[in-house]
């Protein structure tokens, strides 16, 4: 290796493996012009999980500083340059590969959808029923048409229909199908929770040192 190769390491801050023993190469993604070099760096071992601890489901998420994956790498080749284009620190998460039965899966998502319906219902109808709509389209029909409403006219059956169109419109999808291509207002919160728990998490493992850092 030439001294002036220059590797660049870019790492997320969430990395999911499926294989106990996790080299640098799992983790990260990384270039160089020395490929041979390249190739030796992403099988070199970074971290190995216990087999017990798979059992015992405990320790399954370890957090590491990008300064000891540059530790590892100056090891073979101490005089490379090292340029860190991704986080600075991340978190490695093993999952067993098997997954869980495809009647699982469908019997929660059944459970889920059957919650979520139920519980929008509800909603819906507490709102109704605090602002008072029945009386409000019931006092709005009479002043229009001058007769009297039986709880079945136009106006409750546009505001059901604009209701659901209003929903499908602002969660952007139509049973398997997006409406457009941007991402869904449910997949933005996922992806802040995602980014707030992994934070919260990395934040926690520092102060109490489990992180694995350089000394």
């Amino acid at each position: 290796m030439s001294a002036g190769d220059t590797l660049y390491l870019k790492i997320g801050k969430n990395v999911v493996v499926t294989d106990r023993r996790v080299t640098l190469g799992d983790v990260a993604k990384m270039e160089c012009t020395d490929q041979a070099a390249l190739r030796q760096i992403r099988q070199k071992k970074l971290y190995s999980f216990r087999a017990e601890d798979e059992q015992k489901k405990k320790n399954t998420l370890v957090v590491f500083s990008v300064l000891k994956v540059i530790e590892l790498i100056h090891e073979d080749y101490p005089n490379l340059d090292i340029s860190n284009e991704g986080e600075s620190d991340f978190i490695v998460e093993y999952v067993k590969s098997p997954e869980k039965p495809v009647w699982m899966n469908c019997l929660k998502t059944v459970i889920l959808c059957i919650l979520i319906f139920f519980g929008a219902a509800f909603t819906i109808m507490a709102f109704n029923n605090d602002v008072g709509v029945t009386d409000v389209f019931a006092k709005f029909y009479q002043q229009i048409t001058g007769m009297e409403s039986n709880g079945i006219t136009e106006l409750e059956i546009c505001y059901s229909i604009g209701l659901a169109v209003g929903i499908i419109v602002f969660f952007n999808h139509v049973g398997h199908k997006k409406i457009t291509h941007d991402p869904t207002p449910i997949q933005i919160e996922m992806r802040k929770y995602e980014t707030d728990l992994d934070t919260a998490f990395i934040n926690n493992a520092e102060r109490r040192g489990h992180s694995v850092d350089v000394d």
